[in-house]
């Protein structure tokens, strides 16, 4: 029975695109608890916050994601070695100073929202609103995210604008 209302063989390219976006949240979740564990310096007590912040809602998307390809009657991938074979994002060390974990953070979430856009697409072309919506709301948020971040690095004196 088909109680989604739409072709599910074509939703086969949306459940590979929603494959990759669940193993890119898998390296970045694990990447902010690298951070969140090997934050040191001045930044310590803001960033070691943020990235338990960021990793407790990366988990939440992690287990979101994959339910929904199961919704789509596909299997999640589960293994750390597929991740690595298909998530769009790279490990790093864990001795970096707190601009280099937010710059990399920053540069992460391009290549998700890259994803993320991809996953849009495909769902789209087979009218899986269920997907476009909750994929739609990742955007948004991560977006969010990513101005706080760029806002933090930022140099005050020589970067604010007027209006």
């Amino acid at each position: 029975m088909n109680y989604l209302n739409f072709d599910l063989e074509k939703a086969k390219n949306t459940s590979k695109e929603l494959n990759i976006l669940l193993a890119d949240y898998h390296l970045y979740y694990q990447k902010l608890r690298n951070y969140h564990w090997n934050i040191v310096g001045r930044s310590f007590f803001d960033l070691h916050v943020k990235f338990e912040e960021m990793y407790n809602d990366a988990i939440l998307k992690i287990d979101e994601v994959a339910e929904r390809i199961l919704t789509l009657r596909y299997q999640p991938t589960s293994n750390y070695s597929d991740y690595l074979k298909l998530s769009n994002l790279k490990e790093t060390k864990s001795e970096l100073t707190d601009i280099e974990m937010v710059n990399n953070l920053i540069e992460d979430h391009g290549s998700i929202l890259t994803q993320m856009a991809k996953v849009v697409e495909t769902a789209g072309e087979c009218e899986d609103e269920g997907t476009i919506d909750l994929i739609g709301a990742y955007i948004r948020e991560l977006e969010t995210t990513t101005w706080m971040l760029d806002a933090w690095r930022m140099n005050t004196e020589s970067t604010r604008k007027s209006v």
